[in-house]
Formats: C-alpha cells, sequence, structure tokens
C-alpha cells in the first residue's frame, strides 16, 4: 500500500494548528462565558494544559518545516525499478529539486511562480496521467517538438540523436544480451540500455504544456511510449542527487553511489 506522505503531513499541520488555535480561543471565552478568575487563570498555567494541546503545541513546529520543506525545497524519492538503469538503480534515494520548475502549492497542486523550465535531458519526477503515484524519466521530447522513435534509434526534429557503443553483457537474471551505450542530447550525455527485439515505430507532436518521458533502460520502461505524454501540471521536481542506496530486503543502506546526477549527464 503506498503511503500519500505529503497529504498526512498536511492534515496533521492543519489539525495541530486548529487544536492550537481552538484552545488559545476557548480559554479566552472563559472570562465572557462567566468562569471565575481563578479558574481562568488556572487554565492559562502550563499544568493544566490538556494532553492533546501539549502534543500538537510540541509537534505543530516540526510538522510545519517538514511540510514547507518538502512542499517548496526538497523530497525525498526511492527508485522502485530498473527502468532508468544503467543511471540510477532499484533502492537509490534521491533528492528531487522541487523548486527548479517552479512553485506549486503542495497537495492542493497549481503553480504560482515560474523558476525555469524543464530541458532535454532531465531526469523529472512526475505524476503520469494513468497513474496517482510518482515516477521518474528523462525527458526527450519538449513542447513544440516532433519526435519520431524507429528500429530504437529516437530522432528530435528530424535530427537522429547520436549514441556511441559502449559495451555488450548478458543480463544474468533475465539471460538476455544487452548493450549500453552514451546517448547525446543537447549537448547533455547519458548512458543507455538497449537490447534485442523489434519494436513497432512511434512518433508524436508535442504540444503545449506537454512533456515526453523516456526511461534509460529503453526496452525495461513502461514511459510516455505506454501511456502517452506528461503534463506540466503534474511535475514534482528535478532529481538532482543520490544519497543513498538500500536495495531490497535486509540490508544496510550503502553511500557509495553518492553523487549529483549532474556528474553523470553533462
Amino acid at each position: 500500500m503506498d503511503i500519500d506522505l505529503p497529504y498526512i503531513l498536511f492534515w496533521a499541520v492543519l489539525g495541530s494548528g486548529a487544536i492550537i488555535v481552538g484552545h488559545k480561543c476557548w480559554v479566552r471565552l472563559q472570562p465572557v462565558l462567566g468562569s471565575t478568575s481563578s479558574a481562568y487563570e488556572r487554565q492559562e498555567g502550563s499544568a493544566t494544559v490538556p494532553a492533546v494541546v501539549e502534543f500538537a503545541q510540541s509537534f505543530f513546529p516540526v510538522l510545519l518545516l517538514v511540510f514547507v520543506l518538502r512542499g517548496f525545497v526538497a523530497e525525498p524519492y526511492q527508485i522502485p525499478s530498473e527502468s532508468m538503469l544503467p543511471t540510477l538503480k532499484v533502492g537509490d534515494f534521491i533528492l528531487v529539486n522541487k523548486y527548479a520548475y517552479g512553485l506549486r502549492f503542495p497537495v492542493l497542486g497549481g503553480k504560482f511562480m515560474d523558476v525555469d523550465d524543464p530541458a532535454r535531458g532531465d531526469i523529472m519526477v512526475f505524476v503520469p496521467p494513468h497513474d496517482p503515484r510518482y515516477f521518474i524519466k528523462r525527458v526527450i521530447g519538449l513542447p513544440g517538438d516532433r519526435v519520431r522513435y524507429a528500429n530504437k534509434t529516437l530522432f528530435v526534429n528530424g535530427r537522429r540523436l547520436n549514441h556511441e557503443f559502449v559495451r555488450e553483457f548478458t543480463d544474468p537474471r533475465l539471460r538476455i544480451k544487452v548493450k549500453e551505450y552514451i546517448e547525446e542530447s543537447d549537448g547533455r550525455h547519458y548512458p543507455i540500455y538497449k537490447s534485442a527485439g523489434y519494436e513497432p515505430a512511434q512518433e508524436w507532436t508535442i504540444g503545449p504544456g506537454q512533456y515526453l518521458m523516456i526511461g534509460d533502460n529503453r526496452d525495461r520502461s513502461a514511459d510516455s511510449r505506454t501511456w502517452g505524454l506528461a503534463s506540466a501540471e503534474n511535475i514534482v521536481g528535478k532529481a538532482v542527487a543520490i544519497w543513498a542506496n538500500k536495495p531490497p530486503g535486509w540490508q544496510w543502506p550503502s553511500f557509495e553511489r553518492n553523487r549529483w546526477l549532474s556528474e553523470a549527464t553533462n
């Protein structure tokens, strides 16, 4: 079961804030409602503050700080699949820059401040049109582009994206041959995987506020080739760094893969 932490934080902040404000209003209304001055003074003392109010007063600043940081600054995200191999591995914890593409209202959605637009080659976290969960793919097509995918090769506005062969190896789990290339797009270089097999050609004309998102592991990625274009309204942020890796199972996290993602794409 997926836990929607932003919603939980939102309601936790709202609930604890409401408890604090409600208690203050109730205490201030005691003289108006006819309480004695001594009773009113006792309510003002910290010893008589209800436990639920004490908890709300203690946790509200922390919850608010975490909510603001996750909503407007940065958010952690763990890679769940092999769709971005070899750049990102299963279990990688990445840092998502939430303001790189503009500030948006947490939970409610909607951008209220422009900062920058996604660039070709960026690794972007977003919500796809068919699933409410976060996805992470590479930006290939920008608004106004015409992109064609044929013979497992990308053509952007009539120009073939260059890719240089690096090596061939056998996937030990799937027992298939995989070739690694370095693909170049708008001066940015990043590794991709391809394997043998037929895939029908596709072509897209990218409209305003739309993006073509494709995984680096080209034959093991469910992306825009399957479910269509991503919307600018559903952008979460830009992946900027790997800060830890926790393989599946009972294993300790490691920090050997820590790096800025720009190191792999420039």
